[in-house]
């Protein structure tokens, strides 16, 4: 049976997220709609969720830090999103033959469906309100962790009449709204706080968009269009400004450009095939790199998720490799942490990585269908 926490927009849901109600026989609709009636005139108890990261905690073993001693350690595990599994009762579940004979009503009683979780997650960030976002290929949308409601959320909806296909890209846009990337449709949606659609941009321009980014001070979207080996300049409006890049391997020429983060004025790309990250000066300024092609560790193949934190540490997730690196500000390597696998500290072809305004690092580790969240050690 699926929680009543799990909400959906884009397709007809009732408690489950995504039946469709067209799916119903009549009588059942006829008979849930009139037991829907009566259970909301008796006064039901809702059942209350809270989010916790860790839904698989190992009390016998210690909370891991990275580097390993006798190295300071600068980072710790904080835990992972998976889906369903981060949200338990909070010990005020109520039940009665009412609840139970909806259950039924709807055909959700019978444990037939699988539970929600992450599939193939890209990229995320995090909201004014807490909630985590996370773009997902394979749910073909955003789902939504909210701590404080203790809800998980599914934005399946890019427009009206028309899902999510590929959502990539997602940053927070003018006014609380959510841009969202979809490489296969090819545009950037726009959806409120709730995930209602609010219009799109990029059609006929865009080719195949993938990373986001967000000049909140001067108002400009930066969306990477990987196919076009450039990165297009919108302001708030959805108004293309300039073009920043073309295809080549010199300087300012872009490769199969993917995943993008803007901080202190300056614009990073993770030039994918060009074994790099650019940092672009988006004040007129020479642009610089981070990164080269290696084989060592804090080398990069094939970069793809790239953040800056409140303390100018860069991150970047060398995929090829299954490595998040750490760099300094001025581009030197400093630490990794993962290699290929399915433990704590380890990726199996890790997508993006973002931050938030607690020092928190999430990776989007694709394969293992999950995003890890590591604590860096030296935040306030």
């Amino acid at each position: 049976m699926r929680p009543a926490w799990i909400h959906g927009t884009g397709v007809a849901r009732i408690m489950t997220g995504r039946a469709r109600v067209g799916a119903w026989p009549s009588w059942r609709i006829g008979w849930a709609a009139v037991l829907l009636a009566l259970l909301g005139l008796s006064g039901c108890a809702e059942v209350k969720y809270v989010m916790r990261l860790d839904p698989l905690p190992d009390a016998t073993q210690p909370t891991q830090r990275w580097p390993a001693a006798p190295e300071t350690p600068r980072y710790r595990y904080v835990g992972q999103l998976l889906g369903e599994e981060n949200f338990v009762s909070d010990g005020t579940v109520q039940r009665n033959a009412g609840v139970k004979l909806f259950h039924w009503l709807v055909g959700l009683f019978d444990g037939s469906e699988e539970k929600l979780t992450l599939k193939r997650p890209q990229s995320g960030t995090v909201d004014a309100q807490g909630r985590i976002l996370v773009t997902d290929i394979s749910n073909h949308a955003v789902l939504v962790f909210d701590p404080v409601a203790g809800k998980l959320l599914v934005w399946g909806q890019a427009q009206a009449q028309t899902n999510f296909v590929t959502p990539i890209g997602i940053a927070m846009g003018a006014g609380g709204q959510v841009l969202v990337a979809d490489a296969e449709l090819g545009r950037v949606f726009r959806l409120d706080q709730e995930g209602k659609p609010l219009g799109s941009f990029g059609q006929g321009v865009l080719t195949r968009p993938t990373g986001l980014a967000r000049d909140a001070t001067l108002g400009r979207v930066y969306v990477s269009d990987t196919h076009a080996h450039d990165i297009k300049v919108f302001d708030d409006a959805g108004g293309l400004l300039e073009i920043i890049g073309q295809r080549g391997e010199g300087p300012d020429e872009l490769n199969f450009p993917t995943h993008l983060a803007f901080s202190g004025g300056k614009l990073y790309v993770a030039d994918s095939m060009n074994a790099r990250v650019q940092v672009f000066d988006t004040q007129g300024g020479a642009s610089s790199t981070i990164g080269r092609r290696g084989r060592f560790v804090g080398n990069l193949s094939r970069p793809k998720g790239v953040a800056v934190d409140g303390r100018g540490h860069v991150y970047v997730v060398e995929s090829f490799y299954d490595n998040l690196l750490v760099f300094d500000g001025a581009g030197n390597f400093l630490m990794p942490i993962g290699g290929t696998g399915k433990e704590v500290g380890q990726f199996y072809l890790p997508a993006g990585v973002w931050s938030d305004a607690r020092g928190r690092i999430y990776v989007a580790d694709m394969f293992n269908g999950r995003v890890v969240i590591f604590q860096f050690l030296g935040a306030n």
